[in-house]
């Protein structure tokens, strides 16, 4: 799905939209994923992300549980994407670890056959994006580095305050 790149969300048909609260929805799947990747690591949320595939994959309609298999794999993949985005080819090949752009693209493959298994828009998927980003982003990353994001909310209300008139 090229466009879940470009962060762009055309509006869908109604016969397509969700038959359930997607943001209440994925905000459940981040936390849960949140909670697992911080207490056992990433091999353990792509384990469990694996299973939900295999599970949820078996049903012959597009449903909320297959949703919260994609939403999560775009999650720990996103994330997964730029920490090693900043960290050294030689210290991945050391670690082996798969490089950001083959994660980036076994994530772009699964992502892409699982909407296309159940026949949904690249309308429809680029809403999905959108209500990861916006919904669940937050709830994973305050789960996963609840340090640097306590950081990034003091410097902008830091900035905030110095910004405002007195």
């Amino acid at each position: 799905m090229a466009a879940w790149a470009a962060g762009e969300a055309p509006a869908i048909d109604q016969p397509e939209t969700a038959g359930w609260d997607q943001v209440a929805s994925i905000r459940g799947a981040a936390e849960r994923l949140g909670r697992l990747h911080r207490a056992k690591g990433a091999k353990a949320a792509y384990e469990l992300i694996d299973n939900c595939y295999k599970t949820h994959s078996l049903s012959s309609k597009y449903g909320e549980g297959f949703e919260s298999c994609i939403a999560q794999d775009y999650l720990e993949t996103r994330t997964l994407v730029q920490v090693y985005s900043r960290m050294p080819p030689e210290m991945l090949e050391k670690h082996g670890v798969p490089s950001p752009q083959m994660l980036a693209e076994s994530m772009g493959k699964r992502i892409s056959m699982a909407f296309g298994q159940y026949k949904k828009s690249q309308a429809y998927a680029d809403n999905v994006k959108r209500i990861v980003d916006e919904h669940g982003l937050p709830v994973f990353l305050a789960l996963v580095f609840p340090e640097a994001v306590k950081a990034v909310q003091d410097k902008q209300a830091k900035e905030k305050e110095k910004n405002e008139p007195r």
